[in-house]
């Protein structure tokens, strides 16, 4: 940690601030800090985030968890992208704890990487963890690499998808999917 609070103290002398005025004194440590959360998946690993938390099922119907917010941040500029995963797998037998789907996500978010790894990685993870038939991720996030700089376009939404086993074999399985993550119901 300390370490990386010198590396910002230098990081904002270099870009011609005072790091001992009143206001940046202690941001090497907060930003620190910061990019420690933000990039916590690397101190983490599958197993224990399921933490055994896959039980036995006869269900063998399509479950989604959509709209679980995502904060990572890309590989190429650090800099943050925000949105929303939908997940669905199709359980041959078992199925996972509700908040794990979460969680899964948030283990891979919290790394640095591109969008289209993300999500590949949360898809193959959600097979590797619940041996299901298929699974299915979207995700729909804005980045701000594209919103603060360079084209700087506001609006700009980059939709990426992964489909394994019948979502990506069977055109029913993905179209199912497809309508759940674009149906609109509210609780």
């Amino acid at each position: 940690m300390q370490k990386l609070e010198q590396l910002y103290a230098t990081l904002i002398e270099q870009i011609g601030e005072d790091p001992t005025r009143e206001g940046l004194v202690r941001t090497p440590h907060r930003a620190a800090k910061a990019l420690g959360f933000l990039t916590q998946g690397y101190q983490q690993n599958l197993d224990d985030i399921v933490n055994g938390a896959v039980f036995t099922s006869d269900t063998d119907e399509m479950v989604v968890v959509k709209n679980i917010e995502l904060y990572s941040m890309c590989e190429h500029h650090l800099l943050p992208f925000v949105g929303k995963c939908h997940v669905a797998y199709l359980p041959t037998g078992k199925v996972l704890g509700l908040s794990k789907v979460a969680r899964i996500v948030d283990l891979y978010a919290r790394r640095l990487q591109i969008q289209e790894q993300l999500t590949k990685e949360i898809a193959q993870a959600m097979q590797e963890v619940t041996g299901a038939s298929g699974v299915g991720v979207i995700i729909e996030a804005k980045h701000l690499c594209m919103m603060m700089r360079g084209v700087e376009k506001q609006n700009s939404v980059m939709s990426t998808s992964c489909m394994l086993g019948s979502f990506r074999d069977q055109q029913a399985t993905r179209h199912e999917f497809l309508s759940l993550v674009r149906s609109n119901t509210e609780l």
